[in-house]
């Protein structure tokens, strides 16, 4: 089982994670999206497309932009449509 955590909350579990460079990729229905608020960054990546940001609302504001997803990957990356993995910031652990 995969959790990723901030201060001891959990924000994602579960045990159908996808491991994609290094990175734990979460399915979109283990995160908590409550804890989260849409942020207006966006990057590109030559083989999976175009990633959007979340911002975890935390007690004394924001963290920004603590997870990336792909919400239209390219084809060789359609395994990971919608899953969230997460930047250093947030406790990753499998």
């Amino acid at each position: 089982m995969a959790r990723a955590s901030y201060k001891g909350r959990t924000l994602a579990e579960s045990d159908a994670v996808q491991v994609v460079e290094g990175n734990l990729y979460f399915p979109p229905n283990s995160v908590d999206r409550s804890a989260f608020s849409e942020s207006d960054l966006e990057t590109s990546c030559p083989w999976k497309g175009v990633a959007s940001y979340l911002n975890l609302v935390v007690d004394d504001g924001e963290l920004y932009d603590v997870n990336w997803y792909y919400p239209d990957p390219k084809s060789g990356a359609s395994h990971i449509k919608d899953y969230l993995a997460f930047y250093p910031q947030v406790t990753v652990e499998s």
